[in-house]
């Protein structure tokens, strides 16, 4: 890594303090802690630097140097979200190359986890392993979106039972308890809520954007089976978003491929288990690397 990228060991991502580059004219910020091979995370439809559970970066930080950012027009940063994943994808390009990164590991969360394989696909020198979290592939899936997500997705303000719809599996005790233990410890930092979007017109940018990657007429779909950059799977098995079982008619034909899925699970898995999917994580980059 180049020293352009400063990281304080003290820090934890909960006390972690945002740092700003600038990438193509806009002020971007990002937050950085741990140490060891670089993973950069890309958040989902309406996250921010705020919204990642703080244990899940802690856990993934003891073995790696952890890179949160906010894309354009979102969060902590300014500047206009495109509604082309081709465009976000050179945006992450881009603020790789201004905090000194050469190639990373890049972990993707559901609207993330398409900016994850764009880049992938698109400048794959630069991409050692990709962690697809809560996501679907291009293409058209066998499950559509569920009409309750998008209920709930839509509200300009998400309270602990909508988390559990769009995160979570309300029916499990177990998923509801970690879904509470989550929030808190995301609410342990103040003011999380003022940087979230929360108006339909920044909703549609994302939308916009997940509706062409899966209509996929540039055919990334069929360009995915070809890549032999090491793919790591993350699914919960009650995924109201993105379900993982879309991945299924894939299984066979992606070269480099593995899959964990989680019981009793929604669209946010390494928020119920955040220790255990750092670990697989970790282990994961470790065993795949050359």
């Amino acid at each position: 890594m180049n020293t352009l990228l400063r990281i304080s060991p003290e820090h934890t991502a909960a006390t972690a303090v945002n740092q700003y580059v600038q990438v193509n004219g806009d002020t971007i910020a990002y937050r950085a802690i741990g140490a060891g091979s670089p993973i950069v995370l890309a958040n989902r439809m309406r996250g921010t630097l705020d919204t990642w559970d703080p244990l899940f970066l802690d856990s993934l930080a003891e073995r790696h140097t952890v890179i949160t950012f906010d894309y354009p027009g979102v969060g902590y940063s300014n500047g206009t979200l495109p509604d082309d994943l081709g465009k976000v994808a050179s945006f992450v390009d881009d603020f790789a190359t201004a905090i000194g990164l050469d190639r990373f590991a890049m972990l993707g969360w559901s609207w993330g986890g398409f900016t994850t394989q764009t880049l992938l696909l698109d400048q794959p020198e630069r991409v050692t392993h990709a962690i697809l979290v809560g996501t679907n592939p291009p293409g058209q899936g066998q499950l559509p979106i569920q009409q309750v997500f998008i209920e709930r997705a839509m509200k300009p303000v998400n309270d602990l039972d909508d988390e559990e719809v769009l995160f979570f599996e309300p029916k499990s005790a177990f998923s509801r308890a970690a879904a509470k233990a989550s929030r808190e410890r995301i609410y342990s930092r103040p003011d999380v809520v003022s940087k979230i979007p929360s108006q339909m017109e920044q909703f549609m940018v994302y939308l916009k954007a997940a509706e062409v990657f899966g209509e996929d007429a540039s055919g990334r779909r069929a360009r995915l089976t070809l890549v032999r950059t090491p793919m790591l799977v993350i699914s919960g098995d009650n995924d109201t978003s993105t379900a993982g079982q879309n991945w299924f008619p894939l299984i066979g034909q992606l070269r480099n491929a593995q899959f964990v899925f989680y019981p009793e699970a929604g669209h946010g898995p390494q928020h119920q288990y955040p220790e255990l999917s750092a670990q697989y994580i970790a282990d994961f980059i470790s065993r795949t690397s050359k």
